[in-house]
């Protein structure tokens, strides 16, 4: 009786390891997966701090050339 109640014990501990482990790779795969978001993600931003750079530089050439058409047209009048 007594070896039987032990042997239980240790199917019972089987299961919670193996469902244990089972948790713990679910875990790394979602984890895996929200690393490959974050990647995703920082890559998305650093594209758009790029356009935005390039917009910014943009129309710093325009507000320029503006600027140089408002002095010659101020030098006609």
């Amino acid at each position: 009786m007594n070896d039987e109640f032990v042997f239980r014990q240790f199917e019972e501990i089987e299961q919670k390891v193996e469902r244990l482990i089972e948790i713990c790779k679910a875990r790394e795969t979602a984890n895996l997966e929200l690393k490959l978001k974050i990647k995703s993600l920082e890559e998305e931003i650093q594209g758009k701090v790029e356009a935005e750079r390039s917009y910014a530089e943009e129309k710093a050439l325009i507000r320029s050339k503006i600027d140089g058409l408002l002095t010659r047209i101020n030098e006609i009048t």
